[in-house]
């Protein structure tokens, strides 16, 4: 790809390092601003029929929520509402039981949804945005291999030509995944604090086809409108819906995907023992999926591990920031990996918005003793002290909510705490605070409000109020917690009192009688 640059030579120049939906979102946001930007991306363009061939054999399925989708309009409002058209509402958990029977959990008394969407859509509909920016060149199969901050410089590497070139920068983004380049060399010029932890499951990405109607049109094999749980205790299958954009019709849903053991997954290693299994613990979805496909994908299909890591802090001076897996890789299973990775663009929006950084050379304001942008600076201090605790805290909440979904949903406890949980939610928060009515502010500020007030749950909370941070929100649901269960020993308590009580009555009645 050729290096020469047709933009304005005044405006500063940002290296947003990986292409994935939180990359190509912070291109887009930095563009808006007049920035100058390179995405760098090591794999090949996504939108090539050879990319996407490849994409299908990985996650094809997520759940964006209100945060993700507040970030998406935050940005541009336009390329939020396109992406919903291809989205799939789910309005609650359809839990499997090992029986075949099926119990629906709703999300939100009031009816608000996750949406199912397909990751390569989402990445492909916000490359054709970065793509269509004057201000946004892009290089695919180009791999950054060493990043100078001290000096702004970046060593790329041209997968194609296999050569390597100088990438001049003056801030830059990693967003380039877990195991990011940019992570690893801000390592060298800070004292990061990091912690990795690889958890004791994996993952095999299965596949259901479509069934087919009377017409012979394909149809869901399941409710589309839930996302399905096969919770087995110490392993689960989940499945959500899947759409192709341009077609009406669904035509399969991703089972995304068997999570368990490395020791149990260790076992299923020929086509009897993988049958066998299956129709033992999930005897609903062997015929759904079929038996051919189902020990095909087993067998062949990659096994990938779960990862959880911490870092701080996130930026270097005023050269560069990691935001999404990049800085806080987690466990998938509040579904807020991506919706957290977005957010964190708007964040940094909003930072950069309220003080008021500028995006040409000239009004920079860096200092000509140590070319330092004291704006810039101070916004990415910002983000990484106040951001810190609330992805420490989703960190640990995706975590703790592995161990609700693939057993506590299918207790009686949970079932209760629910109960009395939503029925104080419903004396207490009466009004639904709608996404619409958010929006306007949360393009202008991180969080417009502190500790909320009424009684919320946390999975409202986390998935359908962008407008409380993740560290507050986790805060109150343990103040909640300690309520519920200090009522659970008040009502254990009183019927205790109540059955000594009425044994003493009863004795009395039974002495008087004699």
């Amino acid at each position: 790809m050729s290096m020469q640059d047709d933009r304005p030579p005044e405006l500063r120049r940002a290296a947003v390092v990986g292409a994935g939906p939180v990359g190509c979102l912070a291109a887009l946001m930095l563009a808006k601003r007049g920035w100058a930007v390179d995405l760098y991306e090591g794999r090949p363009d996504l939108r090539l029929p050879s990319s996407k061939a490849l994409a299908q054999q990985r996650s094809i399925n997520l759940a964006i929520s209100h945060r993700g989708i507040a970030a998406l309009e935050a940005i541009d409002p336009a390329v939020a509402d396109r992406f919903l058209q291809d989205a799939i509402p789910m309005r609650g958990r359809m839990i499997h039981s090992q029986s075949g029977e099926q119990d629906s959990q709703l999300y939100d008394r009031d009816g608000q949804c996750i949406n199912s969407i397909s990751r390569s859509l989402l990445n492909e509909g916000l490359l054709e945005e970065a793509a269509a920016s004057d201000n946004i060149r892009l290089f695919f199969n180009h791999k950054v291999v060493q990043a100078d901050f001290d000096n702004k410089k970046l060593r790329v590497k041209d997968a194609v030509s296999n050569q390597e070139f100088q990438a001049d920068f003056d801030f830059c983004i990693g967003a380039d995944g877990s195991y990011s380049i940019i992570q690893r060399q801000m390592m060298r010029a800070v004292r990061m604090d990091y912690q990795q932890e690889y958890i004791t499951h994996e993952y095999v990405e299965l596949k259901m086809p479509a069934g087919r109607g009377v017409n012979g049109e394909p149809v869901f094999l399941l409710d589309p409108n839930h996302l399905h749980i096969w919770p087995r205790h110490s392993f689960m299958l989940i499945a959500l819906p899947n759409r192709v954009r341009g077609f009406f019709q669904p035509i399969k849903h991703s089972l995304a995907p068997l999570f368990a053991p490395s020791a149990e997954l260790d076992r299923l290693n020929t086509p009897d023992s993988i049958l066998t299994w299956f129709k033992f613990h999930f005897p609903d979805t062997v015929q759904a999926i079929g038996e051919k496909m189902l020990v095909e994908d087993v067998l062949t299909n990659p096994r990938s591990p779960l990862i959880c890591t911490k870092a701080k802090p996130y930026h270097y001076k005023d050269r560069v920031i990691i935001l999404g897996d990049a800085a806080h890789s987690m466990v998938p299973f509040y579904g807020q990996g991506l919706n957290c990775g977005l957010e964190d663009v708007r964040i940094l929006s909003t930072l950069l918005d309220s003080e008021g950084v500028a995006s040409t050379v000239r009004e920079s304001g860096a200092s000509s003793e140590d070319g330092v942008d004291r704006r810039l600076l101070h916004v990415l201090q910002h983000y990484t002290e106040n951001r810190n605790q609330d992805l420490l805290a989703i960190c640990d909440l995706a975590m703790d909510n592995f161990v609700e979904m693939r057993h506590s949903v299918t207790t009686l406890t949970y079932t209760v705490r629910k109960v009395v949980d939503n029925l104080l939610y419903s004396l207490t928060s009466r009004k639904m605070v709608e996404l619409a009515s958010l929006r306007p502010t949360l393009s202008r500020v991180p969080y417009p409000v502190g500790e909320p007030k009424g009684w919320l749950p946390l999975y409202t909370m986390i998935t359908f109020r962008p407008d409380i941070s993740y560290a507050t929100a986790k805060r109150k649901a343990e103040r909640q917690a300690r309520i519920l269960d200090g009522l659970g020993w008040a009502g254990a308590t009183l019927i205790g009192v109540a059955g000594i009580w009425a044994a003493s009555l009863l004795r009395q009645t039974l002495t008087q009688r004699r």
